[in-house]
Formats: C-alpha cells, sequence, structure tokens
C-alpha cells in the first residue's frame, strides 16, 4: 500500500509507528519508478513525498536551490528556467522524469557528466529522515560548505536502503542559450582517436555519447553550449577539422534544449547502465556480447564511460548474463534497471566491499525495514 502524508510531521509520525511496529516500507518520490532494480516485497508498505514538493529557499545570485525532495524534476527545471538557470543532470531513461528525491536516491548518471560531473557533484546539502523516525541534515546552503560530503554521497544511489531522502540543496548553472550538435561518423577506430584527441585538447563539449539506434551502426555525438552563438561556431569548426583529420565525417543538427538532448526510451523497454573505464568502451562495442544484442539501442558516454541501453524486445538471460562477464573483464560493472517478465538475472552482482555495505546498513536500518532485498553491491538473490 502506498502512503503519502500532506505534512512532514505526519510523515515522521508515521515512520515512528512502523519502525515500533517492525513494518518494512520502501522510501519513494512519485513512485514511477519503483519496478527498477531488485523486486521489492509486495507486502513492503510505500512512503511517498509526492505532497512535500515546495521549493524552500532559491538564492538566485549563489546559483543554489533548496527543495523538498518530492518536486518533480520537471517542475524544478521549469522553474529554474524562468530565471535563466538548470540543474544539469541527466533525467532518468524511459517515460517521466519523476521526483528530485528519487533521482538523487539512485545516483544515476549520463553522458552531461563529461562537462558538468554526475548527481551527487550537485549536492550541498541533504536531509533525511532514518528509518527510526530521526531526521537529520548534512551540508549546508552555501557552496563553500562541504561539512557533512561523505554522507551526502552515502545516500546518492542508495536506492532507499538507508534513509528518505526528504530535502535538497542544490547547485546550479546559468542556461547557455546558443547550442548545437554535431554527429560524428566513421571507423570505430578512428572515432576512438578521434575521441581520445577531443579529451587532450582544450575543447568543452556539454557532452559526446557513442550512440546507436538498434541498427549497429555507432555514431559520435557531441553537444556544443555557450552564452553565444560565436564562440559554439568557433568550436563546432575546431571539432569539424579534428573529425577531417581522422577521416571521420561530421555533420551539424540542431540542438534546441539541454533538457532534450538524450535519445528516449519506451516506458516498457528493459534497461541495463553501464558503467567502466572510458577507453575500454570501443572494445566492449567490438564484443561478441553485446553485438549480439539486436535491436538494442544504446547512449553511452564517450567522455566518463556510464550510460544506457534498452529494448522493447525481451532478451535472454544468458545474452544479459554474457554481456555482464564481458563489461566485468573490461574493468566495469553492469546494473539491470528494468528487467523483462520472468527474467532471473539479478540486478546487480555482489561487489568486494560487501561486508562494509551491510556494516553501514546496520547502523542506519538495524531492523532492516527498509527497502528489503534492494541494497545496492549485495547481490538480493543472497541478501
Amino acid at each position: 500500500m502506498s502512503h503519502s502524508p500532506a505534512s512532514r510531521s505526519a510523515l515522521i509520525d508515521l515512520v515512528h509507528q512502523w519502525h515500533q511496529s517492525g513494518i518494512p516500507w520502501s522510501p519513494s518520490g512519485l513512485g514511477t519508478r519503483l519496478d527498477w532494480g531488485p523486486p521489492l516485497d509486495p507486502r513492503h508498505e510505500v512512503l511517498s513525498c509526492r505532497q512535500l514538493n515546495r521549493v524552500i529557499d532559491h538564492a538566485v545570485d549563489d546559483l543554489t536551490i533548496t527543495v523538498e525532495a518530492g518536486l518533480p524534476l520537471q517542475d524544478l527545471q521549469d522553474l529554474l528556467k524562468e530565471q535563466g538557470q538548470w540543474l544539469p543532470i541527466d533525467w532518468p531513461r524511459a517515460g517521466a522524469p519523476g521526483s528530485i528525491g528519487g533521482l538523487v536516491a539512485r545516483g544515476l548518471a549520463g553522458g552531461l557528466r563529461h562537462r558538468h560531473l554526475g548527481v551527487r557533484d550537485q549536492i550541498i546539502g541533504i536531509g533525511l529522515l532514518r528509518a527510526d523516525g530521526t531526521e537529520a541534515h548534512a551540508g549546508g546552503r552555501v557552496v563553500k560548505n562541504v561539512a557533512g560530503y561523505d554522507l551526502m554521497r552515502l545516500l546518492c544511489g542508495s536506492w532507499g536502503s538507508l534513509a528518505l531522502i526528504t530535502e535538497l540543496t542544490l547547485r546550479l548553472q546559468p542556461l547557455r542559450p546558443a547550442r548545437s550538435s554535431l554527429i560524428v561518423d566513421g571507423e570505430l577506430a578512428d572515432q576512438e582517436a578521434f575521441r581520445s584527441e577531443l579529451l587532450r585538447s582544450s575543447l568543452t563539449p556539454e557532452r559526446c555519447d557513442w550512440i546507436n539506434n538498434g541498427n549497429g551502426t555507432w555514431q559520435l555525438r557531441l553537444v556544443v553550449s555557450s552564452v553565444s552563438e560565436q564562440a559554439v561556431e568557433d568550436q563546432l569548426k575546431r571539432l569539424e577539422s579534428l573529425a577531417l583529420q581522422q577521416q571521420l565525417s561530421a555533420q551539424r543538427q540542431p540542438c534546441a534544449d539541454a533538457l532534450t538532448t538524450s535519445v528516449e526510451a519506451s516506458p516498457s523497454a528493459q534497461l541495463v547502465r553501464l558503467v567502466l573505464p572510458p577507453a575500454q568502451l570501443q572494445q566492449l562495442l567490438r564484443d561478441e556480447a553485446l553485438t549480439a544484442l539486436k535491436p538494442w539501442c544504446w547512449e553511452l558516454a564517450a567522455g566518463t564511460g556510464c550510460g544506457d541501453g534498452w529494448c522493447d524486445m525481451a532478451t535472454p538471460d544468458h545474452q544479459l548474463e554474457a554481456l555482464r562477464r564481458s563489461v566485468i573483464r573490461l574493468g566495469g560493472e553492469m546494473t539491470l534497471l528494468k528487467r523483462a517478465a520472468g527474467s532471473t538475472v539479478p540486478a546487480w552482482l555482489d561487489r568486494p566491499s560487501r561486508p562494509l555495505i551491510e556494516a553501514v546498513k546496520r547502523q542506519f536500518d538495524p531492523k532492516l525495514q527498509l527497502s528489503r532485498g534492494r541494497l545496492p553491491g549485495v547481490n538480493q538473490q543472497t541478501l
């Protein structure tokens, strides 16, 4: 059953009751992605923050904002756009963006990390509610305040297993009105040489992604943004010259909005997340385990090594397991964010730090009430 208290005091009272009764429950933002990751016990209560959606403070001149965790990301970006600002984080693949608290709890990042770093790097303050109903805060409301830094990083990507995120203070960026994208085609080896040279240069594209629309052909897509059209034009010319040196073709495409550059996946698609060293991505793109996945689409950040693959058709478990083995062999990790019905592939595997992860879990949630079966870094099949 899903509960959505109308006030913070009502939310705290409810958590107190559940703690005293030992009732398991799962933190939630808008509840749009409860089916992601390891399956939750259907007997869990679900606690939604959808009614805790206020903007607490927006320091426009300081480029910071403090919001309640249930604020939809779309509403947040719309509000910031009116002030010529934005929060430079990738929206979760497939469907509506969801809440800002849910986005932080999953800790996923994509191509915007190339220039703006990841979700956890945008957080300068956080409020949380422990499983026993105790409120806590870390960080502050100014960029220079770094108190509680480790706690903020700990909760980012915790998937609701440690605490309910109730409030966030975030660093913002000014919107850059001038922008364009460049699609680079050619042989994979030449594209990799272009990517390597780009990372060594002084060029600063907003993102650089390997993309594949399900046809088996890989392209590099670059997005360039600035405060002036001339600055964008200068960067595009340098990028085109660099592509020509590597015997690649480059085609410009319009790119009107900073928030709509990613390729969309359908809400029903299988979805995997890959994270591995950027220099190893080219080997993975050639690997038989990945090329056998047809007609999968891919968007992988060429500069940071993280990204997603998705497909509307059910894929046999043995093919997903083969892909995971290849990713691990190349020094990376694979997370199955959303799987097909009947699939038994675990969302994630045990990490070497599993004993430490479980010790932290016991400190935050001694009764193990939160998100049972869903602890990042611990295989849910052996939890």
